[in-house]
């Protein structure tokens, strides 16, 4: 899926926050339990537990590295770990939903197996269960933490409002678009890079360094992800071929093209803004028409200069090399998914 290897510390931020996933998890109700294990991939749709790996725990892993990265020991960062990995969750099961999501990690998304109302109140469920694991930490850190992380939600539920409203609007900006971006994705990864620091106690400026960083690399994820969403094959993002024009998204690469005052871009805007779905043939064309505009390559190249943003952040926080090192493999393989 990526030119770049797993980093190790994903991997090991899996074997070290699954266990408190799912205990965290066995907190929500029976009803809504079975319904986010089966999101999640620890169910199938009858109950009966699966060998599938869930996510990547790529947050998880941010998680953790803030944790070391101001000086305590990775376990520090597990409430905020599994707290972030339930937003997450949250976010993905209402998503699904209101894009109309029928295939998410290679099987039927929740609310085509349960039903809308079980998905919704499911996610419901998983936030709260996320507050509940960082409330439960007790430390001294953990008013700043959770103050970040309700912070982050509030702009992710900020961003997919915009992202929702932008479906029915024909003069999105680029620059309103990035700023859903930031909201929508980048927010959380934020959080998660910035939120463990806290929770141990660090002081403020380390914290907000931490936070830019993640504010890039998330934005850089979600470019990446638009560029996925256009031109990724299923087998990489478990959806459908050209997914987020068939849902007629406002993407970036899709409101660079539109944006661009290009004659791809006049004949996008005619074909592409109209109320009527697209074709098998038309969505073809709308994928062509926003790379012979300049969607795909302004996108490209906002996603490296992102990238490039958060490691000179990074490198203003004198932290020790293997965190450094360790922020900057994650960094590198969010962004380098192969498309």
């Amino acid at each position: 899926m990526s030119r770049v290897e797993l980093p190790e510390s994903v991997s090991t931020a899996h074997d070290l926050v699954e266990p408190a996933l799912r205990q965290a998890a066995e907190g929500i109700c029976a009803p809504m339990r079975r319904v986010a294990g089966y999101h999640h991939g620890w169910l199938d749709r009858t109950g009966q537990p699966t060998d599938m790996i869930g996510g990547k725990a790529l947050r998880p892993a941010l998680a953790l590295l803030s944790a070391r990265a101001a000086g305590a020991p990775a376990r520090r960062g597990i409430p905020v770990a599994v707290a972030v990995e339930l937003v997450h969750d949250f976010s993905l099961l209402h998503d699904d939903v209101m894009d109309g999501d029928t295939e998410r990690r290679h099987r039927p998304t929740a609310w085509t197996v349960f039903g809308v109302s079980s998905a919704v109140l499911a996610g419901d469920a998983v936030l709260t269960a996320a507050l509940e694991v960082l409330l439960a930490d007790g430390s001294p850190g953990v008013l700043p933490a959770s103050r970040a992380l309700t912070s982050a939600t509030q702009r992710l539920i900020t961003g997919q409002a915009r992202d929702l409203e932008f479906e029915g609007r024909t003069d999105v900006t680029l620059a309103e678009c990035v700023a859903m971006a930031g909201d929508k994705t980048a927010a959380l990864i934020a959080c998660a890079c910035s939120a463990g620091a806290l929770l141990v106690g660090a002081p403020e400026s380390l914290a907000r360094g931490l936070a830019r960083f993640g504010h890039d690399v998330g934005l850089a994820f979600q470019l990446v992800d638009d560029l996925l969403g256009i031109w990724g094959s299923s087998q990489i993002t478990g959806k459908p071929v050209l997914a987020d024009l068939r849902a007629g998204k406002k993407s970036v690469p899709v409101v660079a093209a539109l944006n661009s005052d290009t004659p791809g871009g006049a004949r996008l805007a005619d074909l592409y803004l109209r109320p009527e779905p697209l074709t098998g043939e038309e969505l073809v064309l709308a994928a062509k028409l926003v790379e012979d505009a300049g969607g795909r390559e302004w996108t490209e190249a906002e996603a490296a200069r992102r990238l490039a943003a958060a490691e000179r952040h990074l490198d203003e926080l004198n932290l020790p090399r293997d965190v450094h090192a360790e922020f900057v493999q994650i960094a590198c393989f969010v962004t380098d998914r192969d498309r």
